[in-house]
């Protein structure tokens, strides 16, 4: 799959490459991000360049895009990053973070939004699985909003460095409402 853009005119949804190595950096020195998602921790400029050259560049190609959420009014700064990592049979993982000054002006929601009707549509895909650790309500209020129905709690069902963690996980169908 080649890598295509998405945009609402307030979020652009871009692949990130070499240029955004410095702010995903950056970003992933914020202690939620370091929480809430699975970046190594101390996350360090090594882990931002084989992020970029291996996880996203690898990904279009088995199914699996990335895109840099960037908000158009401030200069398609990036401000966070969204994904889908593929699963068998028409479906995908949905996974993002935002930095800290992007939050809580509806920036994910967009975000969401425009990578679920691309999955939907252009992807073709038939289910959107969402996870996050037990405790994380901002991305739970995320998916709740664009649809998905948090099915329950995996105890233990997830791994960050040696830690073993409870896992919320929701679903999102194409035939669902939203």
């Amino acid at each position: 799959m080649e890598p295509f853009d998405l945009s609402d005119g307030t979020v652009l949804l871009r692949t990130p490459g070499a240029e955004d190595v410095d702010a995903i950096v950056a970003a992933c020195q914020d202690p939620d991000i370091q929480e809430w998602t699975t970046v190594p921790t101390p996350y360090r400029y090594e882990h931002a360049v084989g992020f970029v050259h291996d996880v996203v560049a690898g990904g279009w190609g088995t199914g699996s895009p990335t895109w840099a959420i960037r908000e158009v009014a401030d200069g398609e700064r990036l401000v966070g990053m969204i994904g889908l990592t593929a699963q068998p049979v028409r479906s995908a993982e949905i996974g993002w973070w935002l930095v800290p000054d992007a939050r809580g002006r509806g920036l994910m929601g967009r975000s969401v939004e425009l990578v679920v009707t691309a999955a939907f549509g252009r992807l073709g895909l038939d289910r959107i699985e969402w996870r996050a650790f037990a405790g994380n309500e901002s991305s739970r209020a995320v998916a709740e909003r664009a649809g998905f129905t948090v099915e329950g709690c995996i105890r233990g069902g997830a791994v960050t460095g040696d830690t073993r963690r409870d896992d919320w996980v929701g679903t999102l169908l194409t035939t669902d409402r939203r």
